[in-house]
């Protein structure tokens, strides 16, 4: 099952010293249907990170709100699942423990848990690894475990924090298409953060672009494609080349004001 989101006016606000506050994303307006996959990109402190801890029900919008398949976000729940940067697994359980953790959580019966870890962990490409522990696994293979467990106990939505940046460049670009396979055969609705513009067009259907703090939609960029599971280099296409140079357009005036504030900030 797959559910759209929905953010409708939405903002968030943080209280800061001196009685002072920061406005983190303001009046967010944005769509993404089921089963879709979409990305947000933009500068450092632009809020793409509070966004989704807005969709996770982690914290509450200051005004507006978001819709879940039509329904507002009260607070965290089973239906969203969230895949960090950090791995967050646990060093004393084995790959196949660390997948069958969230289930526990949830109730699901021993023998169901055990086979549906497997069938997950098989999904990612981790068949036969279940036994080992987090420090015997690759940086890439910990990632896949985190989005095994994210997957096992079947979210409408994955919500993905820039889950690559840690990994090497060949690590990443196998996992970008390992999830592209998985979203396909899952039809989850993805919502990933990054701040690559390459990432973001190989893996978006649509991309967010947002602005400098506080962040807003600046434009949203539809990525029509081939085929990404063809076999052909479709990041040295020039139909590549073009998205990646619109978002970057869209993006360096944005990059130079949040690095503009950020000195301006140093010097308070």
């Amino acid at each position: 099952m797959s559910a759209g989101i929905e953010f409708r006016g939405v903002s968030k606000v943080f209280p800061v010293r001196g009685g002072d506050e920061l406005t983190a994303v303001d009046g967010i307006d944005l769509e993404i249907a089921a089963g879709e996959f979409a990305v947000l990109v933009g500068p450092s402190g632009c809020g793409k990170s509070t966004l989704l801890d807005l969709v996770g029900g982690l914290t509450v919008p200051s005004a507006g709100e978001i819709l879940l398949d039509g329904r507002p976000v009260r607070g965290p729940g089973p239906d969203r699942s969230t895949v960090f940067q950090q791995y967050a697994l646990l060093p004393w359980r084995t790959a196949q423990g660390n997948v069958e953790f969230g289930l526990e959580a949830i109730g699901v019966p021993r023998r169901l848990r055990r086979a549906r870890a497997r069938e997950y962990l098989e999904l990612v490409g981790l068949a036969g690894f279940e036994e080992r522990h987090p420090h015997e696994l690759s940086g890439g293979m910990r990632q896949r475990v985190a989005i095994a467990r994210s997957l096992a106990y079947d979210p409408e939505v994955l919500l993905m924090d820039e889950p690559f940046a840690a990994l090497d460049a060949q690590t990443r670009e196998s996992l970008q298409e390992e999830l592209l396979r998985i979203w396909r055969r899952t039809g989850k609705t993805v919502l990933f953060i990054t701040h690559g513009i390459e990432e973001a067009v190989y893996l978006g259907q649509r991309v967010a672009v947002m602005t400098s703090r506080p962040g807003r939609v600046k434009a949203v960029v539809p990525i029509e494609l081939p085929d990404r599971a063809a076999d052909r280099d479709l990041r040295s296409s020039p139909e590549f080349a073009r998205y990646r140079h619109e978002i970057w357009s869209l993006l360096h005036d944005e990059v130079s004001r949040a690095q503009q504030w950020e000195r301006e900030v140093g010097r308070v």
